[in-house]
């Protein structure tokens, strides 16, 4: 029954979108409306600026990390953990309190992560960097880190549950990133640094 109790927690947990709350708190736009139309920390970089972009980011991985340091402080077992790391991501995809229109999942995903082994998010943190200096292109960087989880955790988080939570993850992450693709595909991606009307 605490399994349960727990995985479910982490689910609603992750059902808080940070992004609407900061905005709403600020009196600022709804970000589903505004820019991309993403409730995430990027969106709210391009329509509201570094701060109120910054304090999105810092509630999307933290409700990444306490589910998973909960489930490990009450010493569940490694499925039960990596259940907790996902069922956070799908809140924030699937927000209960916000008619289940959530954001892509990234940072709430690296929180889970980070929890869960640190040195797989130090590596998923490492690509992102590395694809979005090149690029510039923040989807792409989010993409190559997500479907790279699942082969790094192979090496650094063995435990067959933690490369199996992060490959649904990272299908779904590239599902929910799938009009980034599109613009990608035919040149029309925003890049860091400029606003978007998409």
């Amino acid at each position: 029954m605490i399994d349960a109790v727990i995985v479910l927690v982490s689910y609603l947990a992750g059902s808080i979108a940070s992004a609407i709350v900061v905005c709403r708190a600020l009196g600022l736009p709804d970000p589903r409306g505004e820019g991309s139309g993403n409730p995430g920390a990027t969106n709210v970089l391009r329509i509201a600026g570094r701060g109120p972009a910054a304090l999105t980011l810092a509630g999307d991985v933290l409700k990444g990390v306490v589910p998973v340091l909960l489930a490990k402080g009450l010493s569940l077992s490694p499925t039960v953990v990596a259940l907790c790391a996902l069922a956070a991501f799908l809140g924030h995809l699937y927000p209960l309190y916000f008619r289940f229109r959530g954001g892509k999942g990234v940072a709430t995903t690296l929180g889970a992560v980070a929890a869960l082994a640190w040195p797989v998010a130090a590596v998923m943190c490492a690509l992102w960097l590395v694809v979005a200096a090149a690029t510039r292109y923040s989807s792409l960087a989010s993409m190559t880190a997500a479907t790279g989880a699942p082969v790094v955790a192979l090496w650094l988080a063995p435990h067959p549950a933690n490369p199996g939570m992060l490959a649904v993850i990272a299908a779904l992450l590239l599902w929910r990133h799938r009009g980034n693709i599109r613009r990608l595909a035919n040149g029309t991606e925003s890049r860091i640094g400029r606003r978007s009307t998409r």
